[in-house]
């Protein structure tokens, strides 16, 4: 009889695709002002980038995001113990649905359609770890909460969530 594996939910953008990268690109290129990660600190992304909604609905804005480093041998690894599940809030921007299949396509071509979830809150999704960079997502979800750190959160305590700054981090407690 086989083992059953724990499922493993794990957020794309900001944990495992740099959307953080992507905004100060395309803000970079649109208005000529570069941010750093520390002007960002304790902004979300639409309260950070003035121009954030134009972006988001940018053909291309969500496909060439570069994969933040370490997730994709990680997720690789992690792959193999656990049945993962990459878990994104893409409906509030149609052009992402494809943009991020594609994406996960090219840099993890090692996972099946069948283990992406695409929805409008992950309220509704369960399993038992999730790893994510935004309280709304972890707080109501009810198995272990990971926090992948990014500058909108990076000011705020943890609370009952284990913070991780990296893929070596998250490595070290689920392998």
């Amino acid at each position: 009889m086989s083992e059953i594996k724990k499922k493993l939910l794990i957020d794309m953008d900001g944990v495992i695709s740099d959307v953080y990268g992507q905004f100060i690109k395309y803000e970079y290129n649109d208005i000529g002002l570069t941010q750093s990660l520390n002007d960002l600190k304790g902004k979300l992304e639409h309260q950070a980038f003035k121009y954030h909604d134009k972006y988001v609905n940018s053909e291309n804005f969500f496909y060439s995001a570069i994969p933040i480093q370490g997730s994709i041998e990680a997720v690789r690894r992690l792959n193999d113990v656990y049945e993962v599940f990459i878990v994104s809030s893409a409906m509030q921007f149609p052009l992402s649905l494809t943009e991020k299949i594609n994406w996960l396509t090219k840099y993890f071509p090692f996972l099946s359609w069948r283990q992406i979830v695409f929805c409008g809150t992950k309220d509704i999704v369960y399993g038992d770890i999730m790893i994510d960079d935004h309280f709304k997502n972890l707080d109501s979800f009810q198995g272990q909460t990971i926090l992948f750190t990014q500058p909108h959160n990076i000011d705020k305590p943890k609370g009952k969530h284990t913070r991780v700054h990296n893929w070596k981090e998250i490595e070290t407690i689920l392998l």
